[in-house]
C-alpha cells in the first residue's frame, strides 16, 4: 500500500506503528516507526513516520547524531514544535541514562585507561557541550563516587579545582581520574586541556592524592579511536 498521501489513521491496522507494537512488540518496529510514535502526529499530507524518516535522513539514518540535537535543531523540521522536540529529547536522555546505569556501579574497579573509559563514556558520549567528570577511587581502585564538576560550552568548560578536590577530601579518595568529552570528535588535547591537567596533578600532590588518568572522550572519524588517555601518552 502507498502511504505517501495518507494519514496514519487511513493505513491498514497492520501497518500502523502503535498497532504493530501492540501485536508484534517494539523490536519489530523500525527506527522511523518508533520515532513516529514519539512524534505522535504529522502535518497535512505527511505522516508522523514520514516526518521521522526525514529526521533520520538528516542524521544519515543513524540514532547517535540525534542524541546531540537540541530543541532548536528538531524545530527546524516542519511539523516539530516545542512539545514534540522535548518528547524526543526526553526519550533519548532516558536511553542515555539507562546505558549509564549499567556502567555507573560503585563496585567498579578502575585500573587503567580502558577501565575508566568503560566506566565513564556513557555519561559523556554524544553530548552537544563539554562535560567534565571526576571519579573518586579508594586504594584498590574501586569507585567511591562520581561527580560532574562542570558542564560548559561547545568548545570548552571551566573546572573549579576547589570543587574537584572538595569531593576528594569528603570521600577520602586515594586517587582520582577525570574525563571530559570533545563534541567535535577531535581527541587531540588542547593547550588548555594540558594546562588544566598539570594544575590538577600539582594540586593533588599537595593532598597526597594520585591522579590516575585524564581521558578525552569522543569518536575520531579518521582513526575510529574513542578516547585519548593522558597517562597512556605520557602526559601524567
Amino acid at each position: 500500500m502507498q502511504h505517501n498521501k495518507l494519514t496514519i489513521k487511513c493505513w491498514d491496522n497492520a501497518d500502523k506503528p502503535r498497532e504493530r507494537m501492540m501485536s508484534k512488540g517494539p523490536k519489530e518496529l523500525s527506527n522511523a516507526e518508533l520515532i513516529g510514535i514519539l512524534i505522535g502526529s504529522g502535518t497535512p499530507g505527511t505522516t508522523a513516520v514520514d516526518l521521522a524518516k526525514e529526521i533520520l535522513k538528516h542524521s544519515s539514518d543513524e540514532l547517535t547524531p540525534l542524541i546531540q540535537m537540541e530543541i532548536s535543531d528538531f524545530k527546524k523540521f516542519h511539523g516539530i514544535g516545542d512539545a514534540k522536540a522535548i518528547t524526543l529529547i526526553a526519550a533519548f536522555e532516558l536511553g542515555r541514562r539507562l546505558s549509564s546505569e549499567k556502567s555507573n556501579r560503585k563496585d567498579f574497579l578502575v585500573k587503567n585507561s580502558f577501565d575508566l573509559y568503560e566506566y565513564i563514556h556513557t555519561q559523556i558520549d554524544n553530548l552537544p557541550r563539554e562535560k567534565f567528570l571526576a571519579v573518586y577511587l579508594n586504594s584498590r581502585g574501586k569507585v567511591i563516587d562520581t561527580q560532574c564538576i562542570s558542564y560548559g560550552g561547545i568548545s570548552g568548560t571551566l573546572v573549579d579545582l576547589r570543587t574537584l578536590f572538595k569531593f576528594a577530601v569528603e570521600t577520602n579518595a586515594v586517587s582520582i581520574a577525570m574525563a571530559h568529552n570533545h563534541p567535535s570528535g577531535n581527541l587531540r588535547p588542547s593547550a588548555e586541556d594540558k594546562k588544566l591537567t598539570t594544575r590538577i596533578v600539582d594540586a593533588a600532590k599537595l593532598l597526597d592524592i594520585r591522579v590516575l588518568d585524564h581521558l578525552i572522550v569522543g569518536i575520531d572519524t579518521q582513526t575510529n579511536e574513542k578516547y585519548y588517555s593522558f597517562r597512556d601518552n605520557g602526559l601524567i
